[in-house]
């Protein structure tokens, strides 16, 4: 994904925006939308890490990862096990929406307790619904969960620096 339409789009504007100022303000604008290319870039970026977030989060036990390669952004999708290549030996994908649901006692030491809050509460999930998540992701096969955490490793970066 080419952030420099978008990038453009917003200098423009902001040159626009000064069009019907004095003419220093025109020369402002015009040094500002050149300056703003970078500050511009790390924003839209910060957006698109936020959204493959939210996506993330709906799409467990499946992924996004944002990906920069020089001056170009890759959304790379992980698709949940069974999914991404139809394999007929993976396991039938599991109704978490069923309104049938069963009760399970659950004993956590206090440390493992504080982390699942806080896992959570960063995903935006209330405790029972991260952990039911957690349990059918580590429901899928064992191949493909491996196969999949070799495939993230490697040359790439994931993450975010300031």
């Amino acid at each position: 994904m080419d952030l420099s339409p978008y990038v453009d789009d917003l200098q423009r504007q902001l040159v626009l925006a000064a069009e019907n100022g004095p003419e220093e303000t025109q020369v402002a604008a015009q040094r500002l939308a050149a300056a703003l290319e970078a500050a511009t870039r790390v924003v839209l970026l910060d957006l698109l890490s936020a959204a493959a977030g939210e996506i993330t989060r709906d799409l467990a036990p499946g992924s996004v990862d944002l990906r920069l390669r020089g001056r170009e952004v890759e959304l790379v999708v992980h698709a949940p096990a069974g999914e991404a290549d139809g394999d007929e030996r993976a396991a039938a994908p599991l109704e978490l929406d069923d309104v049938s649901t069963s009760r399970t006692t659950l004993r956590l030491p206090d440390a493992l307790k504080a982390r699942v809050d806080e896992a959570a509460t960063a995903d935006g999930l209330s405790v029972n619904a991260w952990l039911v998540r957690a349990v059918a992701a580590a429901l899928q096969p064992r191949q493909r969960r491996s196969a999949q955490r070799t495939a993230r490793t490697g040359d790439g970066f994931a993450g975010w620096a300031r």
